[in-house]
């Protein structure tokens, strides 16, 4: 009872870092993605630093272990990139957010001793649909119709964090401040990507200020925080919490950008929230 507790609340600090990142996104719009992803990367990996120098054996993992967390963290970002690039960004921002609902409808799959019950299920739709409520109505009325191939990727990135989260509780047991290894590898091939498909960038005083808030937040603790959660929590649960994060990232974008909160962010909170309490309270 108490683990389900920590974990809840491993995965809400999580949450919240994540809702801070499409606002430091927009902060930081001129700077190309993959750079910026690899720049934030390498930043949160020196979280785990102090851990490692105590005891070196923190990032003496299996090999497989390695790639299962370049496969999440890398993987996820490469995908997402190229679904902005090539669809649009609203519709495509929704896609990717099918990766809570994956989690939840994903786990007997991957897990042993996970069964799904019809709540879990009525609880992670109902999240999906309070999130496209919240995107769709933020966007008003500037998503574009239409099919583009841009989603395949999109979809892609939803399995992948999915599973990789799945699939940390599958392999064997490692340390939280490998976290910071699966950063470290993750930002380096993000770096490399940046010299191969975007122009070079000039970075500011400022620029790099924002970028440390962003290494050390969302992309950095936040991985470490949900890491934590998934090894103490139930990963239904955690999925339909996950639904928190495009409902408190779009209403902080509308705060940063100025606009007036809709009643869309209204009806989505009601829906989220209601999907994870019921989710939460499932047996």
């Amino acid at each position: 009872m108490l683990a389900g507790m920590s974990a809840n609340l491993y995965a809400l600090g999580a949450i919240a870092l994540w809702t801070t990142f499409a606002s430091l996104g927009v902060l930081l719009k001129h700077v190309p993605p993959f750079l910026l992803t690899g720049i934030a990367l390498l930043i949160g990996s020196v979280l785990a630093l102090p851990f490692v120098a105590r005891d070196r054996t923190q990032w003496k993992i299996p090999a497989a272990t390695l790639a299962l967390g370049v496969y999440g963290l890398f993987g996820f970002h490469f995908l997402l990139f190229i679904a902005l690039r090539h669809a649009p960004a609203v519709e495509a921002n929704l896609v990717n957010y099918l990766w809570p609902l994956f989690m939840v409808v994903l786990a007997p799959l991957f897990l042993r001793d996970v069964h799904l019950r019809t709540v879990h299920v009525i609880a992670a739709l109902l999240g999906f649909v309070g999130a496209a409520i919240a995107i769709l109505g933020a966007a008003s009325g500037a998503a574009s119709a239409g099919w583009s191939w841009g989603y395949l990727p999109a979809l892609g990135s939803a399995f992948i964090w999915a599973s990789y989260s799945l699939l940390t509780k599958r392999v064997p047991a490692f340390p939280t401040a490998a976290i910071g290894l699966f950063g470290l590898v993750s930002g380096v091939l993000s770096l490399l990507c940046h010299w191969a498909l975007e122009p070079a960038a000039t970075l500011l005083a400022q620029d790099w200020l924002l970028l440390a808030v962003m290494g050390l937040g969302p992309l950095g603790a936040a991985f470490f925080l949900w890491d934590r959660a998934l090894k103490l929590g139930n990963a239904r649960q955690i999925g339909i919490l996950s639904y928190l994060t495009p409902l408190g990232s779009t209403t902080l974008l509308m705060l940063v950008t100025g606009r007036a909160l809709s009643w869309s962010i209204g009806l989505a909170a009601v829906m989220i929230i209601g999907a994870a309490l019921l989710g939460t309270r499932a047996r």
